[in-house]
């Protein structure tokens, strides 16, 4: 059923053009994708959209993906940023067919570059960037030559190699195509294709001083790739009349290049620039945060790839921009936790319930399914049951109105997995606040065994005092308080101050004592929790990764 499904599922544009080539015959048929990540940064959801597309694709025409990392700028790239890339990719369940570097093609790029510069269309230019910005024009007005457009052809090759030797400083020259200083596409005004940056590459060390520019990395690493497919976000839009005039005068193999609008996430910054400022300036613990939008910091939270990938599907390939709801990513992960996590029981605000008729010191072991969602409830666990329980604080009133359905003097509930219990007394400290609930059990009342015929509309969850383990929980909310903090003056100012709160001491069954990161539980009524990479056997941490309803839906109505 699903696969017809799949099948019925109208194509995306890039869909068609794929199916039109291979009826044409274009490329032999061969479709060859690639995704290019800038190592200085870890990947987002954004990139996620990004790399489901292009694999996709790959997998749906029997064709490859090659990840290739831009490695231009040796300022801001790092080994960390490229071995984190890798991981998230593997982690999304994608596997390249070849692992490139656009460093890998800085030689041939060089001499793609000398080439131009033999044609007539290229030239060093001399002029400080803010010189080269005024002579560019504007939208409305052409550009002007530079004094130094006009160099012949032998003094610009002895510059280039100059520039390549190390005979310059940073700024000093640039290398810039030489196109037409009129044209109503600005980027075609004399493009900057090369500059000037004594730093250490990851990869080449020292050996490069001069690095390309990505207008002009990008389309020929392409080529040199032979990509059939090179697909983009929309604002390289007014980049690819520039991608194809390289191509077409270096008379290279002609990859061509695709748009699709990128994701715009609701509550979320999507710009590594700000992210790497939310890091720096401490207001989140590091990439891998799980407020962040980062695929690190989603798996961290708790997030599957499995749920990500929906989600991709889900929202589809567009030609214009617009804002996805960060409510259907949660969506996402809560139909599939729905499906694979584990049912266990947590309290996280404790109050003390004592059976009074329950003999002392007896401890039954209740047995309780790992997933009703699941036929045969996927396994199950032992829980044990005893006299004295934590239950939630929020689960007893001491005036109950007429509707609520938990503990209350004169109210009975079902313990989940358990008895039913009805209140009689409970007990005050000298604040006045509720310390110990007094109840007592009805024995023939025990889940799957009961004979009582007595009917209560509650459940509740709890866990045995003196069986229950402890664990740090910290409760993950959105990390911004507007639906487009991107758009405001500063986008700090409208961070969630809510976006975590912790419990450092919860009361949890003993069976989450052997969780393990990336399972997925559900805590019973509180929502959905994944083990924390910090966590010990000392010290256990649980992220809740999502509610079990979408609390925000009631908060926006609230405010309309």
């Amino acid at each position: 059923m699903i696969e017809e499904e799949k099948e019925e599922k109208s194509l995306n544009f890039i869909e068609e053009i794929i199916e039109e080539d291979i009826r044409t015959g274009k490329h032999g048929g061969r479709v060859l994708t690639r995704f290019p990540p800038e190592p200085n940064g870890y990947l987002h959801i954004g990139h996620a959209k990004s790399i489901c597309l292009n694999f996709g694709l790959a997998q749906k025409y029997n064709g490859k993906t090659n990840l290739r990392f831009d490695d231009t700028n040796p300022v801001t790239e790092d080994t960390e940023y490229v071995e984190s890339i890798k991981n998230d990719i593997k982690w999304l369940g994608f596997q390249w067919a070849e692992e490139l570097y656009t460093s890998d093609y800085f030689e041939t790029l060089y001499e793609y570059a000398v080439k131009l510069i033999k044609k007539g269309l290229a030239y060093v230019d001399d002029s400080t960037p803010e010189e080269i910005a005024a002579a560019k024009g504007s939208p409305t007005e052409p550009g002007i030559p530079t004094p130094y457009r006009d160099r012949s052809i032998e003094e610009n090759l002895k510059l280039f190699q100059e520039m390549r030797e190390g005979k310059y400083k940073d700024g000093e020259k640039v290398l810039r195509a030489k196109i037409d200083l009129a044209s109503p596409n600005m980027h075609m005004r004399d493009p900057i294709l090369y500059r000037i940056k004594h730093a250490h590459h990851h990869r080449t060390g020292d050996k490069w001083c001069i690095y390309p520019m990505y207008d002009f990395a990008h389309g020929q690493s392409d080529s040199i790739e032979k990509i059939t497919h090179s697909i983009c976000t929309l604002e390289f839009v007014p980049h690819r009349q520039l991608y194809d005039w390289l191509i077409e005068q270096l008379e290279i193999f002609p990859s061509k290049q695709y748009e699709f609008a990128r994701l715009n996430l609701s509550y979320t910054v999507m710009s590594k620039r700000k992210l790497l400022q939310l890091v720096n300036e401490k207001y989140v613990e590091g990439w891998d945060d799980p407020r962040m939008p980062t695929i690190s910091g989603l798996r961290r939270r708790g997030y599957t790839p499995e749920s990500i990938r929906n989600f991709c599907e889900r929202i589809g390939i567009q030609k214009r921009e617009n804002m996805i709801d960060v409510s259907l990513l949660e969506f996402c992960i809560r139909e599939d936790l729905n499906k694979t996590a584990w049912r266990r029981m947590a309290v996280l605000d404790p109050i003390k319930l004592i059976i009074t008729n329950y003999p002392e010191g007896q401890v039954e072991e209740l047995i309780g399914e790992n997933n009703p969602e699941v036929e045969g409830g996927d396994g199950s666990r032992i829980i044990p049951f005893s006299k004295e329980l934590w239950i939630e604080r929020e689960d007893f009133m001491e005036n109950p109105p007429k509707k609520f359905f938990r503990l209350g003097p004169g109210l009975s509930v079902r313990l989940k997995h358990a008895y039913i219990v009805e209140c009689h007394d409970f007990k005050k400290d000298e604040n006045g606040k509720v310390t110990e609930v007094y109840c007592t059990y009805v024995p023939n009342s025990k889940s799957g065994e009961d004979t009582s015929g007595l009917k209560v509309k509650g459940t509740i969850h709890w866990v045995s005092t003196d069986h229950a383990k402890e664990a740090e929980v910290r409760l993950y909310d959105r990390l911004f308080n507007v639906e487009n903090p991107a758009a405001e003056e500063d986008f700090r100012k409208v961070l969630n101050p809510e976006s975590l709160k912790v419990v450092p001491k919860a009361y949890i069954e003993p069976d989450l004592a052997n969780a393990v990161a990336g399972k997925g539980y559900q805590f019973i009524r509180l929502g959905y929790f994944n083990l924390d990479t910090s966590s010990t056997a000392e010290k256990l941490v649980f992220n809740r990764t999502v509610t079990l309803k979408d609390s925000w839906a009631k908060e926006v109505k609230k405010g309309s």
